[in-house]
């Protein structure tokens, strides 16, 4: 893991790419303008090998706002405010915040890893898990990312996934990358 002073380093010299706050050791990542609610299909079940199927999980995107409400037991993604670019030899591990943990908050529930050659906002999963409605806030500090070294060899062209950081779609294209040829029924 990477301290301060080294990632502060490696800002300079451009091999990472970040304009956003530092807390101990770690990238602290706020929520950005961009919300993507998930509702209920009408079916009731979402067929994951198929992305119409999986689009039709997903509410009108939300920009224009200054707080959000989100209800007991509903999942909310949320776009980081500031890009990450990460370089060839470095990867990230998300971690939510333990004071918002202690009040119901699961940020970014799975896959806390953000892979090498990463550039572009990160998506946070936020499921409020407390007994009360949270009222979340644009700007609001929700995770630190971890910084880490790769050792080894790496892949030619670590920046080639097709959906990294695309601020303007936060939803699931797991149906679009992972054809259904390829899923053992």
């Amino acid at each position: 893991m990477l301290s301060a002073t080294s990632i502060t380093r490696l800002t300079g010299q451009g091999a990472l790419g970040w304009q956003g706050q530092l807390r101990g050791d770690g990238l602290l990542l706020t929520l950005g303008a961009l919300l993507q609610p998930l509702t209920a299909p009408r079916s009731g079940v979402v067929d994951l090998s198929d992305q119409s199927s999986i689009d039709g999980l997903y509410g009108e995107p939300i920009t224009e706002w200054a707080s959000y409400e989100l209800p007991r037991g509903e999942m909310l993604l949320g776009a980081v405010e500031d890009p990450l670019r990460l370089g060839a030899g470095l990867m990230g591990m998300i971690g939510g915040l333990s004071h918002l943990a202690r009040a119901g908050l699961a940020v970014h529930v799975t896959s806390p890893f953000v892979l090498p050659g990463w550039n572009g906002h990160l998506t946070l999963e936020l499921v409020n898990t407390s007994p009360a409605v949270l009222r979340l806030h644009r700007g609001m500090p929700l995770a630190r990312l971890l910084v880490f070294t790769l050792e080894g060899s790496r892949t030619a062209d670590p920046s080639s996934h097709p959906f990294y950081g695309l601020q303007a779609d936060l939803k699931s294209r797991y149906a679009d990358e992972f054809a259904v040829g390829e899923i053992r029924r």
